[in-house]
Formats: structure tokens, sequence, C-alpha cells
């Protein structure tokens, strides 16, 4: 069991209560203060103890221009819990699910298949990296198909699932380095070639989604479904603390 200091304890409940109280920036500010004065070891002893929800609404207000020591310290556990709960956001764009993701996958000295591994392992985590793709379907249905991301009117039927199976291991046509964008050309890349069953399975989850889409079933159609609205959330400006707070249970 780890053990936690008073200072570690307070920290905690301090973080949360920003978080709730829709400060994800001072409570990102706690963290980072915590790290300075007691190193990155008691910052993951915190990490460790706040709910997925809490790590989540500090990561997906990322910030480019700045290094979060959360993004740097998070686990891959942590992280692909968060991920998976994300959903809960009404984010349409999905900017926050990318820009968190890219953060976490690409940063210097990040085990990017063992964060990709622990997403695939968990129940909503195919979905949670269809939605990562889901404005790009087309080309990466077309990368599924051909091996290069370049679409064409007569591209032909999309590859049945044994076929995608068969082609799993197909040799690339195109270098990562090639693609090397850290962003979703990239990662469609390493789900190919690194992790061919969990990119087949987000392949299946986003061809179902598009469907939906096209038959006009968008998954925010309903008013109440539980889902946060995000213009009171984005850049911290109010708390997500309507999610669950047993979300835990459900992952």
């Amino acid at each position: 069991m780890t053990t936690q200091t008073n200072s570690q304890l307070a920290l905690i409940t301090k973080t949360q209560a920003l978080i709730a109280a829709g400060d994800i920036v001072g409570a990102e500010n706690a963290l980072m203060t915590l790290a300075d004065e007691e190193g990155d070891q008691a910052l993951m002893v915190v990490l460790e103890q706040l709910p997925p929800k809490d790590i989540l609404a500090v990561m997906r207000e990322y910030d480019n221009s700045k290094e979060s020591v959360v993004n740097l310290l998070v686990s891959p556990q942590q992280f692909a819990r968060a991920v998976v709960i994300e959903k809960q956001y009404k984010d349409l764009s999905r900017t926050h699910l990318r820009g968190m993701m890219n953060a976490i996958l690409f940063r210097d000295g990040a085990d990017t298949d063992e964060f990709l591994t622990a997403i695939g392992d968990l129940e909503g985590g195919s979905e949670a990296l269809a939605d990562y793709f889901s404005e790009k379907w087309s080309r990466v249905e077309a990368f599924a198909r051909s091996g290069t991301f370049d679409t064409v009117e007569d591209d032909g039927d999309m590859l049945s699932e044994d076929d995608l199976y068969n082609q799993s291991y197909a040799k690339p046509k195109i270098d990562e380095d090639d693609i090397a964008d850290r962003d979703w050309m990239q990662l469609a890349w390493i789900l190919r070639y690194r992790l061919p069953d969990l990119f087949i399975e987000m392949l299946l989850v986003l061809r179902a989604k598009a469907r939906a889409h096209d038959a006009g079933l968008g998954e925010y159609e309903d008013e109440d479904d539980g889902k946060i609205e995000t213009a009171a959330t984005d850049r911290g400006k109010a708390t997500p603390a309507a999610l669950d707070d047993d979300e835990e249970s459900a992952i």
C-alpha cells in the first residue's frame, strides 16, 4: 500500500475542491507545486489517489505552449481510464480528446504502445479511439484498405473484417518517419502496424459510428443523454463534477 504524507493527503483534498469549483488551472498549479517541493514520486502518489474524472479535468485543458507535469507523469492505466470517460463531455469537435491524447501519446520518452494497449484493455477503449479518428474516417478507411491515406472516388467497397485481419501484418507502404506528425496519421500508422488487433477493433467501431451518423442517429441527439456541454467546462471555466461519481465502477 502506498504511504501518504499529511501534505499529500491535504493536496488531494485541495485539488479535488479546486476542480469541483471549476478552478482547473489552480488545481494543476497545486500539483506542480507538490512536484517542485517534494519531487515527482510524491506527485505520482497523489495522482494514484485522484479519481479518473479529476485527472481528466486537468489533462483535457492541455496547453501546447507549456509542459504539464500531469501529462509527464500520468501512468498508462490512469490515462486510459480518463480517456474512456472523456466521452461524457459533449465535445462534438473532439478537440480536447485529440489534444490530450496527442500530448500524452507523443510526449518525449513515452511508450506509445503501452498507453494504447492500456486504452484497448478497457471497456470503451476502442470507442474512445474511434472518437479520436471520427473526423478522418474516410482517410483511415483508405489507409486500412490501401496502406496510404489517399482517397479517390472509386476506392471501392470497404474491406471485410476477415480481409482486415488477413492484411493486418502486411508490410507498410509508407514509413512512420514520413508521416511522423505527432497527430492522427502517425497514431493510425502505429495502431495498424504495431497493434493491428486494436486497429481493426477501432475501425469496426468507427464504421458503426459513421453509419449511425449517415442515418441521422448522431450520438448527441438526445438532450437528456447525461453528457455535459463543454461551453461551460472548456478552459477551466467550470467544473466537470457532473460526471458520475462512480464512473470507476463502470470501467
